[in-house]
C-alpha cells in the first residue's frame, strides 16, 4: 500500500454503548501506511474500543471510518471478509481454537488463504521458534500457559503479513525477555510494510522503543508522530544491541 496514504482514517467519530455516555466524541485522525504506533491512555480511556472499531467488530455511533481507502459504512457485505483478511489482530483473550495444536492455530489464516501445505509447515514452525515455542509446536492450547497462548496468538496474527496489525496488550502475559522478542518481531514486520498499532500499558517498552503514540485523552486521539513528524525509531545503542 502507498505509504503516503492512510491505512485508517477517522472523521468526527462518536462512539457510545447503548444509551450511555460517549466513549469517543468528534474523534478525527489518520494513520499512514507503514506507521508504527503505540496506543496509550489511562485504564477506561477506550483503547480496546478503538481497536474494535479498527478491526470492524464495532460500528461507530456517528462519523466516518475509512479503512484502506474505503468507507466502511458502504462496503458491501460480500467484500467485508476480504477487508478483514488484511487485518491481523492479537486479542487480549487470545481466541485460540481449543482442538488445534499451536502449529495448526498459527497456520489457520494461511490455510484459509489457500497456501501450499508443504511450505506452510516450515514457515509456521520457524515463526513459533522465533517466539520461543519450538518445544510446543504440537501442544493444544489447554497444555500451554497464558504467556505461551499469547505468543501463539501473536504468531497467528502476523503469519500472513497483514497490511494492518492491531495488538491489544500483546506483552501483558510474558516476561521482559519475551516481550522484547515480540516487539522486535513486530518491528521487523513493520519494516516490510505492515502498519502496526499496539495498545499497551508497558512503560518500559514505550520508553525503550520510542515509537510515536496515539494517545487517547478526553475521548479524542492525539498522534504524537503527527505533531513532531518524527519517524518511529530507537536509539543507536538499542538498535546495535538487538543482535546480541
Amino acid at each position: 500500500m502507498d505509504r503516503k496514504k492512510d491505512v485508517v482514517r477517522f472523521q468526527n467519530v462518536g462512539m457510545r454503548y447503548g444509551l450511555g455516555p460517549e466513549v469517543f466524541h468528534d474523534m478525527s485522525f489518520g494513520v499512514k501506511a507503514g506507521s508504527f504506533r503505540f496506543l496509550v491512555g489511562p485504564s477506561g480511556a477506550g483503547k480496546s474500543t478503538l481497536l474494535k472499531l479498527m478491526y470492524l467488530a464495532h460500528r461507530p455511533s456517528r462519523g466516518l471510518i475509512h479503512m484502506f481507502g474505503h468507507d466502511t459504512a458502504t462496503v458491501a457485505r460480500k467484500d467485508m471478509p476480504a477487508m478483514r483478511r488484511r487485518i491481523g489482530v492479537v486479542f487480549q483473550d487470545f481466541r485460540l481454537i481449543d482442538h488445534l495444536s499451536a502449529l495448526d492455530n498459527v497456520a489457520l489464516p494461511l490455510r484459509v488463504a489457500g497456501a501450499n501445505e508443504e511450505q506452510l509447515s516450515d514457515h509456521v514452525a520457524e515463526l513459533l521458534r522465533w517466539v520461543g515455542l519450538e518445544n510446543e509446536i504440537h501442544s493444544l492450547p489447554s497444555r500451554l500457559s497464558g504467556g505461551q497462548q499469547q505468543r501463539v496468538a501473536i504468531a497467528r496474527a502476523v503469519i500472513g503479513r497483514p497490511d494492518l496489525l492491531l495488538a491489544d496488550e500483546p506483552t501483558g502475559n510474558v516476561d521482559n525477555t519475551i516481550a522484547m522478542r515480540i516487539l522486535y518481531l513486530l518491528e521487523e514486520l513493520n519494516k516490510i510494510g505492515t502498519t502496526v498499532i499496539i495498545a499497551t500499558h508497558n512503560e518500559a517498552l514505550i520508553s525503550r522503543f520510542k515509537f510515536p503514540q496515539l494517545r487517547i485523552e478526553d475521548g479524542r486521539v492525539i498522534d504524537t508522530g503527527a505533531e513532531t513528524g518524527a519517524p518511529a525509531s530507537r536509539t543507536t545503542n538499542e538498535a546495535a544491541g538487538r543482535g546480541s
